[in-house]
């Protein structure tokens, strides 16, 4: 490893890594879709052409742009038109950004969704631990963005910390919500996603499951079968939530059953200051270490949970 200028410890190969490369090498990909990659974010601004061809490159068909604001909304719907049929927009606020809320929000998002190539509402929400929005502000937002939902008649991508009573109280106020939900880049605690799979969501998993140390988390999800394959989506969530594949607390047994071709995306294109769409099989094959299947049978099915939940062909 090495720091990195902003003093974040980048991943980087070592000798006991045999690092292939992954577009000479003829491997079989896994057929992926990423339902949350940040494209708009500005550390894909100079780049972008060659993140999203490494992201083909390693099997990733088709990503979500997930948005927070209105001016992201705009972008991304942008992104999604100029690469069709592989990025994919969605219109929201997210609950940081709810105090930017004007009178006129609720119809031009409902102008940005209506658009194909915008799959969903959100991301939307409630988040009580920074104090970026208040509480008031976070719960009329959110409840507009869920009756909005419910009038185009697309998915909801949700956001919650913190706030786990009054998120369970406004959604069921709104039940049956008749549209599938997905709880985006989840972090919380067994409890709360019992909860939420309770409601028939969705649950969106991230490089965060190698962080994941608590004992009462995903991972406890995922060992006590609470959390099955036909309520996963698989999300890189970048350029955040990089997956660790060295993490302490990941056995050597796992490490070991990582492919070299992952590997290989992983550590030449990915780092803790920027994670891209192409760690995605890593995560899936993390995710099938921690559920005893076949990384194949987690990406497939994966993937059809988004193609069926978004509508894409």
């Amino acid at each position: 490893m090495h720091t990195d200028t902003k003093g974040i410890m980048a991943f980087q190969p070592n000798s006991t890594v045999k690092v292939l490369d992954p577009i000479r090498e003829n491997y079989d990909n896994y057929l992926l879709i990423d339902v949350g990659s940040n494209m708009v974010n500005k550390k894909f601004s100079r780049d972008l052409e060659s993140v999203l061809q490494r992201a083909k490159d390693s099997g990733v068909q088709k990503i979500i742009v997930p948005c927070t604001s209105l001016r992201t909304s705009k972008e991304a719907l942008h992104l999604a038109r100029i690469y069709p049929g592989a990025l994919y927009s969605t219109a929201g606020i997210h609950p940081h950004e709810a105090k930017s809320w004007e009178d006129n929000y609720y119809d031009e998002l409902r102008d940005i969704a209506k658009n194909p190539e915008c799959v969903a509402i959100g991301i939307c929400g409630l988040d009580y631990n920074k104090d970026f929005s208040s509480p008031d502000i976070q719960r009329k937002v959110f409840e507009l963005q869920i009756s909005l939902a419910k009038e185009i008649k697309k998915p909801i991508m949700l956001h919650q910390k913190g706030a786990h009573e009054d998120f369970l109280r406004i959604i069921k106020t709104h039940l049956p919500l008749e549209l599938p939900a997905i709880l985006h880049s989840f972090t919380g605690s067994f409890e709360e996603a019992t909860d939420y799979i309770n409601l028939g969501m969705y649950i969106g998993i991230t490089g965060g499951l190698c962080k994941d140390s608590s004992g009462s988390g995903i991972k406890k999800l995922l060992s006590a079968g609470t959390l099955t394959l036909d309520r996963i989506l698989v999300q890189s969530d970048s350029p955040f939530m990089y997956p660790n594949a060295r993490a302490a607390n990941l056995t050597d047994a796992l490490k070991s059953s990582l492919t070299q071709r992952s590997l290989g995306f992983l550590q030449r294109y990915c780092t803790f200051h920027r994670n891209e769409p192409c760690s995605l099989p890593i995560l899936v094959e993390l995710l099938a270490g921690f559920i005893a299947k076949k990384p194949d049978e987690v990406a497939l099915a994966t993937s059809i949970n988004a193609l069926k939940i978004f509508g894409m062909s």
